[in-house]
């Protein structure tokens, strides 16, 4: 018996996998080097976040600022940053994923060197804020690439590698920056981006793949009121976030005012994009519950992860007199516990553990870290008292980063992946922010609290305080002092005592509300119920 070729029925790739040509997800060496494209691109905008700080002084100094003016360049890059955020699925669908990761690499390096070469203080500014907008788009599509580059089965294992870089960014800041503002000039930690950034270019032209979008929209049916409602009620708020401690919040005229117009900004955005036939974000991605309950999470996350990466190094360098380089230093064995933590929680999650327990686990482990440091700070803390407080830091970090994202992402399909992405980067961006300015502001006021109630309680004609002034005075005569200006010496150094017990009294307090909001959560997270997809995903079209 004949058959001819006709008679023969070829089976159809099966879609998204190895035969279909329009899929995502790789294998081999390309899904290799596609997955170390993005991390790059997600260190590069996270190290920037955290390596600026311990430059300003040296920016300060060398722009001739002053401390008002060096503070808006974290505040101008955490701006646009947090504005570009929510627009990344849009923005990637209407000039293709690769195109517009492309060029938010390039924008971002170019925007790195003239940073560098920046003259005057707000050129320096306007520079951080276009970078900002470029590194906006790194983090929520790098996170997007890896998701899609690896099959739905291997997606928990994806966020472990995804989690590396976002987690272990803020940590290498510090140190690094430390590091080469003492051995080269602050314009090199600009400079360091280049590199990086033409090569993560290059292979993200050669390598990545956009999907297959729908039509994109004309020019007039761009909801650019959407664009200017979303720019104005996160950059109100960011803003608000940054600035409000420093600029006493309520007692400002234009902080009163910027939050009223985030309010209202948030208000009308809601509408503009619920009632839109073509929205800039596609709020409505929010029915799903496993995206709403991993927002809500990933501000927990941002607050958690931020707030301790901000606490510490302004705790030794303020309270101990340790350097930039040295405080950043100290967060890196927690650092590399999360890296030994990401892939035994990929397996954990792919072997069908529910995330809530894993995120609850977290979440204690946040708390042990928390109280062990309210129980711990002291005017001499040592190196070594810090090592295990922060190796539980970074094993709640990895209980909590992967599960989140995962949970978030779990059951999203097609351009969902994206836009969920761009809510979750955004969320945790903001938590961070609030965090920051939470204990920022707990920090000034819990300070002036303490001190006064140290000072009531020194009483000049107590034997005891007499006695500590007379010894400090004939050790200053000692030196050299006239008796007079040892005396008042003797005083200085008691004032900046009391002034050092108040502010670790006040460390000790913001341990302490961290580590209770945590363990407020905790019963919280494991009552969550996760919703299940009813359909695989579909990741042909996603953002």
């Amino acid at each position: 018996m004949k058959v001819s070729v006709n008679d023969i029925k070829l089976q159809p790739p099966l879609k998204g996998g190895i035969g279909d040509p329009n899929s995502l997800v790789e294998y081999g060496a390309r899904r290799v080097i596609i997955t170390i494209t993005a991390i790059l691109c997600a260190l590069l905008e996270i190290v920037d976040t955290t390596i600026v700080n311990v430059a300003l002084n040296d920016m300060r100094g060398n722009l001739g600022a002053t401390l008002t003016e060096v503070g808006w360049v974290i505040t101008a890059y955490a701006i646009g940053n947090v504005i570009i955020v929510p627009m990344t699925s849009w923005l990637s669908q209407q000039f293709g994923r690769r195109n517009y990761f492309a060029a938010s690499v390039i924008l971002f390096t170019f925007c790195s060197f003239l940073c560098g070469n920046a003259t005057n203080i707000w050129e320096l500014v306007a520079f951080r804020f276009l970078q900002g907008l470029g590194g906006g788009a790194l983090l929520v599509t790098s996170q997007t690439i890896i998701t899609e580059s690896y099959p739905i089965e291997k997606r928990g294992m994806a966020q472990a590698i995804y989690g590396l870089g976002v987690i272990i960014g803020p940590t290498l800041g510090p140190p690094l920056g430390g590091y080469i503002v003492e051995n080269f000039s602050w314009p090199y930690i600009f400079y360091i981006n280049i590199p990086i950034g033409v090569i993560a270019t290059l292979l993200t032209l050669q390598f990545i793949k956009s999907p297959i979008y729908a039509a994109k929209k004309l020019i007039n049916e761009i909801d650019w009121l959407g664009i200017g409602l979303l720019a104005i009620t996160v950059g109100s708020l960011q803003y608000v976030l940054e600035r409000g401690q420093e600029d006493e919040w309520l007692n400002s005229p234009t902080i009163v005012l910027l939050i009223a117009a985030a309010v209202f900004g948030l208000f009308f955005f809601i509408w503009r994009e619920l009632t839109y036939k073509n929205p800039i974000v596609e709020l409505r991605v929010l029915k799903n519950g496993n995206l709403r309950i991993g927002t809500i999470m990933s501000f927990l996350l941002g607050f958690g992860l931020y707030g301790s990466t901000f606490i510490i190094p302004l705790y030794t360098q303020s309270v101990l007199g340790w350097t930039a380089y040295q405080a950043g230093a100290l967060l890196i064995p927690a650092a590399i516990m999360t890296a030994i933590m990401m892939p035994l929680i990929g397996k954990l999650l792919t072997r069908g553990i529910k995330p809530q327990y894993l995120v609850a686990a977290g979440m204690l482990a946040f708390f042990v870290y928390s109280f062990w440091g309210f129980r711990i700070v002291s005017p001499d803390t040592g190196k070594d008292d810090f090592f295990w407080m922060l190796i539980a830091r970074g094993v709640g970090l990895g209980l909590l980063f992967i599960p989140i994202t995962a949970l978030s992402l779990s059951s999203l399909k097609g351009q969902e992946i994206g836009q969920g992405a761009a809510f979750t980067g955004m969320m945790r961006q903001l938590g961070g922010s609030f965090g920051i300015a939470v204990i920022t502001t707990i920090l000034s006021r819990r300070n002036m609290s303490h001190r006064n109630d140290l000072i009531s309680k020194l009483n000049i004609n107590d034997i005891n305080v007499q006695e500590r002034i007379t010894m400090l005075q004939k050790s200053f005569v000692a030196k050299g002092l006239t008796p007079d200006v040892a005396l008042k010496s003797s005083y200085k150094v008691l004032d900046f005592t009391v002034t050092k017990q108040a502010a670790v009294l006040s460390y000790m307090d913001i341990f302490l509300y961290l580590g209770i909001m945590f363990l407020i959560c905790l019963p919280i997270v494991l009552f969550v119920k996760q919703s299940k997809s009813k359909e695989k995903v579909d990741l042909s079209s996603a953002h």
